[in-house]
């Protein structure tokens, strides 16, 4: 039993996480922090041994807890991460401030974020991951962020230190991102409540948003310069290489590439963590024997499969 700092916030022993993810499926975590505010989660990574990992988890939109569960603190960031304030053109978002909250208040201010409006995570994983849609990215708008690392310490980094590119960022390891500043361009407010409402029904209309899915699967492909070099690209969309490859419908135990979007790796119901990942890899090699085309993962997959060492 590892030992842990006392704290403000709320400490879990064996807490399990399904319940915490889109997918519904995977085991718990040896330990889950909820911590009070930002002074708690730094007190808390100053004193806790070092050698026990830590795993910043949001609302689990974009996530497969495999089914051994996660070894060390999975971090949860709740009420004391999620302020919106909005002044002199910027947008401070905690990080736990869901995308599309952040989305309708700056569009009230006449502040432009739609791109983050359904997308269905929080501002600091939507960071992370340089979360984008209809063509536009969180490096397009992100100025700078407070991040709490491994060691306690709290700091500001900027958003050209996080290299962000497609679907990437380099955040520091264990770092944990607090908030985050955005400068938006500038649009009506009715203007942009009107794009939102049109993306809505854009993405009822095309995926499969009453299933439990984690949003998209896998990345877009890059493609390919004239000197056949991969380059940034991404024209050449994932559900398309999945079809061609005869994979849309493809069910393995519960899980099942959606009908509706055959780039939606969806629990049918009754899935466990080992079936989701092991359909998605059976999708990555048949596309790779079909159409040499090595797609890469989007959602994130954490923590033990069950054939591993439980977490103790």
């Amino acid at each position: 039993m590892m030992t842990l700092p006392k704290v403000r916030g709320t400490l879990t022993p064996q807490r399990p996480l399904a319940d915490l993810t889109w997918m519904r499926v995977g085991g718990p975590a040896e330990v889950l922090f909820q911590p009070a505010d930002v002074q708690d989660l730094s007190d808390f990574l100053a004193a806790l041994d070092p050698e026990i990992p830590v795993f910043p988890m949001g609302v689990g939109s974009n996530l497969i807890v495999r089914d051994g569960g996660i070894s060390g603190v999975v971090i949860r960031l709740g009420r004391g991460f999620n302020q919106i304030e909005i002044a002199g053109g910027k947008v401070v978002a905690g990080a736990a401030a869901l995308d599309a909250h952040a989305a309708r208040k700056a569009a009230d201010a006449g502040l432009d974020l739609t791109f983050l409006r359904t997308i269905p995570g929080t501002i600091g994983g939507a960071v992370r991951m340089n979360a984008g849609c209809y063509g536009t990215y969180m490096a397009d708008v992100l100025r700078a962020v407070q991040v709490v690392l491994r060691d306690g310490s709290l700091i500001e980094m900027t958003a050209d230190a996080l290299h962000l590119a497609y679907r990437q960022s380099e955040l520091p390891e264990g770092a944990v991102v607090v908030s985050a500043t955005l400068a938006p361009p500038t649009a009506a407010p009715a203007d942009l409540h009107q794009r939102m409402a049109d993306q809505l029904a854009k993405r009822d209309e095309t995926q499969p948003t009453k299933d439990r899915t984690a949003g998209s699967t896998f990345r877009n492909p890059a493609g390919f310069s004239s000197t056949g070099q991969a380059d940034d690209v991404h024209d050449l969309k994932a559900w398309k290489v999945i079809d061609d490859a005869g994979m849309r419908g493809a069910q393995l135990g519960g899980a099942v590439m959606n009908t509706k979007h055959s780039n939606f790796l969806t629990n049918a119901g009754d899935a466990t963590a080992a079936d989701l990942e092991d359909l998605g890899e059976l999708v990555r090699k048949k596309v790779y024997d079909s159409q040499g085309i090595k797609l890469q993962w989007e959602i994130m997959r954490v923590g033990r499969r069950l054939d591993e060492t439980p977490v103790k």
